[in-house]
């Protein structure tokens, strides 16, 4: 059992460290993974998702299958495995090369349960990484014409007032005034500056939905570790966890997302180089932050 645990650690690191090389050599050559140039292909702005289950990707996965999708030029952010093509009655065309994408769970084997059991302890549960292959509907014959189609790109002022609710349901302590956006954990109230004082007035909602990110992480929400000062790595930590919920919320709701804090690229770079595994935490942290700020939208909100 030792042995296939060692086995299985290793395999998972040689997971991290793929996808962690990926992304440095990414943000080495000033691409930022969360921030693709949607203006400049066809690809379809919003969260990639099942189109066999209707449900989003999240964490690593949505860095993963939105740099797919825009390096191969497909028009949809769908995606299907073999089988869930073949359940629908298409197929994946031949000569198709897949995605890989993954699963990380947690498991108690029957060994350990019965060694808890005989000791009176708590059973030790092992992480795992699985990995599996999935394929663009533009990959496929034969799919639904409900799910072979891409969805059309929304208008600005389509998206502004979905924005507007948004933030307004969210209930957050919002205070419009100074020169600089700032989210203050010890008060959990957000100052951004007035809409007129940004250089586009859609960059007022990315600012907004950047300090939502980071209010999502105060202890009475996701509890998530916030005491980090200013250039320290727990800060640029935090830092990167907000810009990608803000992200992941922008593209949700139809707006293109854009760096705001591009001075923190050197702090982010050093934080992965050192921990092989802190992009999967943090795209996992902002999934969980943009899932609970769009779980605030009143019932029937955009998608």
């Amino acid at each position: 059992m030792q042995r296939d645990q060692q086995a299985g650690s290793a395999k998972r690191t040689s997971f991290y460290q793929e996808i962690t090389d990926k992304i440095v050599a990414e943000l080495e050559q000033g691409r930022v993974p969360w921030v693709q140039p949607w203006g400049a292909v066809k690809t379809a702005l919003g969260l990639p998702q099942n189109a066999a289950t209707g449900r989003a990707y999240t964490g690593i996965n949505i860095l993963i299958l939105w740099d797919a999708a825009v390096a191969k030029g497909f028009a949809a952010n769908q995606w299907l495995t073999y089988r869930q093509a073949f359940g629908l009655g298409g197929h994946v065309r031949a000569g198709e090369r897949g995605t890989t994408v993954f699963y990380a769970d947690r498991f108690v084997p029957q060994a350990e349960r019965e060694r808890a059991a005989e000791a009176g302890e708590e059973p030790e549960a092992i992480p795992f990484l699985k990995r599996f292959t999935v394929f663009n509907v533009a990959q496929c014959d034969g799919l639904p014409d409900q799910i072979a189609g891409s969805p059309p790109t929304r208008a600005e002022h389509d998206v502004v007032p979905d924005a507007e609710t948004l933030i307004t349901s969210t209930g957050a302590d919002f205070r419009i005034g100074g020169g600089e956006a700032v989210y203050v954990p010890s008060g959990d109230f957000i100052r951004v500056p007035p809409q007129a004082a940004f250089f586009q007035p859609i960059d007022y909602y990315r600012t907004c939905f950047h300090e939502l990110g980071h209010w999502t992480g105060h202890k009475s929400r996701l509890g998530r570790d916030q005491s980090g000062g200013f250039g320290s790595a727990l800060y640029a930590r935090e830092e990167l966890v907000a810009e990608m919920a803000s992200a992941f919320v922008c593209a949700a709701l139809g707006i293109v997302p854009t760096v705001r804090h591009a001075d923190y690229l050197g702090s982010w770079l050093q934080a992965l180089r050192e921990d092989n595994r802190a992009i999967f935490r943090a795209a996992s942290a902002a999934s969980k932050a943009a899932d609970y700020l769009l779980a605030c939208r009143p019932t029937g909100g955009a998608a």
